[in-house]
Formats: structure tokens, sequence, C-alpha cells
């Protein structure tokens, strides 16, 4: 582009220097600024300036259109040249374009990160001179829906050994009721040693029939080899999950469990009793564990008959996992990773309060889990499962060997 002569006149100097607000005088500099460029364009594109006689010039001007163009001191109010006999093209509104998509990336983020459409109209507002409604905000959002919903559909490939489920309630707007709905999710531990979130489904309920549905919806997209399931102890989790997943180990979750004990526990005896059931947590072996319940019921029975039966009766779900290899024992006894994205959502969802439709609940929480997913990936291997399968081999072998001893006695 060729070397501009800009010109200002006396009253955009005036308003510049002495106006009631430094912006407007800002604005009024810019706008004339920017419609000279616009001009020196035409100017070198018609290869004649205004006026002028030449006979390199190849088209005329043919008057202007207004236009607009946002900017952090407001709008300004621009006149882009119309030529006769073609299309005058600039690189001022191409870069402008560029910045309206990095903006709308910016509003869509700001939203995913737990602001407001009311606070991102405002901050926008302030940032680049006008606002931008409700409406809009919203409609900006759901420019994630297809790469949410393409991610959140993505085919599972390989095994997934370890498989960690769990359900969030949120309240969603629909039918000019606000009405509260569940959020399943899941991830799993792969054949590999990774950690993937598999995906989220919103659903009316937390039931047998809603996660029959979940599981059934990961399946089809190719989930498989699931060796342990973990869960809190609701009704329907569990009774899908032997259904979905025969042959598998369910592992009830024992950070909830032991929620779940000190609630029944006397409160003298809270922080003693929460010890003990620890303890047998986290024993080295099953024998150990057991040992230690035997203990625990002598002592409690009496004193805490309510956290003595739940002990006793979750015995068997809550230390499923020990007969494993110890490192995996430890990362998979818990959904303690899953509450932490729960966490993260609602922590968002303080201030969205309520969703607007359903719609709004993926694209929030599947944008979070991509977020998370994506670092993940970018983190080092959560587990070596080599000694897991070499554990499992002989595991095998050895039932084979029972059973081969069975036969003949037989």
């Amino acid at each position: 582009m060729a070397q501009l002569q800009i010109t200002l006149d006396e009253k955009i100097l005036h308003q510049l220097f002495f106006g009631d607000t430094h912006e407007s005088g800002v604005k009024a500099l810019l706008e004339s600024i920017f419609n000279q460029v616009l001009q020196a364009q035409a100017g070198e594109q018609l290869s004649a300036d205004k006026y002028e006689r030449t006979e390199g010039r190849n088209d005329y001007r043919n008057g202007s259109y207004p236009r607009t163009l946002k900017t952090r001191v407001g709008k300004l109010n621009l006149n882009v040249p119309r030529l006769r006999n073609g299309h005058f093209s600039t690189d001022l509104f191409k870069r402008y374009q560029r910045s309206e998509q990095a903006l709308d990336l910016a509003l869509m983020e700001m939203v995913i990160n737990g602001v407001s459409t009311r606070r991102v109209s405002q901050i926008t507002e302030s940032l680049c001179g006008t606002e931008f409604s409700k409406t809009t905000v919203s409609q900006l959002c759901q420019q994630l829906d297809p790469i949410v919903d393409g991610w959140n559909n993505r085919p599972l490939q390989g095994r997934y050994p370890f498989l960690f489920v769990d359900a969030i309630y949120t309240k969603v707007r629909e039918n000019g009721r606000v009405r509260s709905r569940g959020v399943l999710i899941s991830y799993a531990i792969s054949e590999k040693g990774d950690r993937t979130i598999l995906g989220l489904k919103v659903d009316d309920s937390e039931s047998s029939e809603a996660w029959k549905n979940y599981f059934d919806w990961l399946k089809s997209r190719g989930l498989k080899g699931v060796d342990i399931v973990v869960s809190d102890d609701h009704g329907g989790l569990v009774q899908a999950v032997k259904k979905a997943f025969q042959g598998a180990t369910w592992q009830r979750c024992q950070a909830h469990f032991l929620r779940n004990v000190r609630d029944v526990l006397p409160k003298d005896l809270r922080t003693e009793g929460g010890s003990r059931v620890r303890a047998i947590l986290h024993a080295p072996d099953v024998e150990t564990a057991r040992t230690l319940l035997h203990k625990f019921l002598n002592d409690y029975e009496e004193k805490a008959p309510k956290a003595a039966r739940l002990v006793e009766e979750g015995f068997d779900d809550v230390t499923a996992v020990l007969p494993l290899p110890e490192l995996y024992r430890r990362r998979v006894r818990t959904t303690n990773i899953l509450e932490r994205l729960n966490q993260e959502f609602r922590r968002r969802e303080q201030v969205i309060r309520i969703f607007p439709n359903r719609e709004s609940v993926p694209r929030l929480m599947g944008a979070l889990l991509m977020e998370q997913n994506e670092n993940w990936s970018e983190e080092r291997l959560y587990l070596n499962m080599k000694d897991y399968y070499a554990w499992k081999n002989e595991q095998g072998h050895q039932q084979h060997q029972i059973t081969k001893i069975a036969s003949v006695h037989l």
C-alpha cells in the first residue's frame, strides 16, 4: 500500500483535546483516519486519486455506502467507496472479521469458564463499545454444539479394563418449569494405561433404565473389555452395571462408603470409628481386612449398631479391589476424580444457576470434559498395565488349575 498522508481538521483536534470525554475524541480521530484509508485504498484500486485525470484510470467512483466498525472506543461510522463497474475491496474489514471470530471464541470461552451471559454482555460492551445481547451470546455458544457432539459420540478404540461412573444433578428450565435432571458421566483407564473421559448424557433421572441406556450407548460406540466398574452404591446404577457388564467386578467407591459410615456413627465415635473403617479399606489383603472387620464388629455392634451393620453388609463390595496388585488397587478404589470434575461443573453452575434448556447442559459440561480429556492426553501414562495383565493371566492360570483338579476328583 502506498504511503498515506493523513490530515486532521480543527474540529477533530478540538474534540480530541477539549471534548467531553477522551473516548469521544479518539473515536472521531479513528473515524477520520479510517475513512481516509478507505479513500486511499480506492485510489490505489482505480490507479487514480479523486477527480484525477489519468490514462491509467481503470474505473470511476460511484459514491459510498455507510458501514459501522465496532472497536474498543465504540462504533465507527465509515463511508465505504463504491465503484461504477467493479467492486471495491479492502483488507480493513478482513482484519475486522478475524477479530470478530476471535471475539466469538472469547465469548464462548467466558461462558465455559463460568461467566453469565449478562456479565458477558457487560464485558463486551466495555471492551468493544457495543452491547451483545443474551440472544447473540447464546447463538455464539451454539457454535460449540457440533464440536462437543462430535467428541461426545466419538468411537471408542481398544479395551477399557477399569470403568468409573457417576452422576450429578442440575436444574434445567423446560416448558416453562424448572426441573432436576441427571448428568451421567464416566471415564476409563484403557489397556494402554491412559485415562479417557468416555462421555456424558442428560437424563430425567438416575434410574436403572437411565443407566442401562447410558451403558448401551457406550457399548454401541465401542466400549469393551471392562473388568472392574467403580461407582457409588446407587440401587439403579448397581443393577444396570450387573446387567450391562456381566462377569465384571463391581467396586463400591470407598470414599462414598466412608462418608456413609461416618454419617451413622455417633458423634463421639466418628473420628475413631472412621479410622478403624479406613484401616479395613486400606488393608494389604482380604484376609487382613476380614480380621480387622471382625474386630470392628466386636467393638461397635452394641455402641454403633447401624455403622456395624453397614460395614458388615458392604464389606465384600467395598473391598473388591483388594486382590489386585497394590498400585492398581490404590488407583481404582474411588471415584474421586469424577468428584473433582463435578466440583468444576458446580463452580460454573453457580453462575448460571438454572440452565435455559436441556441442550445447554452438555454444551457446557461437554466442553469442560473435553478440556480435561485433552489435559490428560498430554500427561504421562497414568498406569503401567503390564503388571496388571501379568497378574490377570496368573489368576486365570490358577483358576484353570483348580478347575482341572476338581474335574479329576469328580
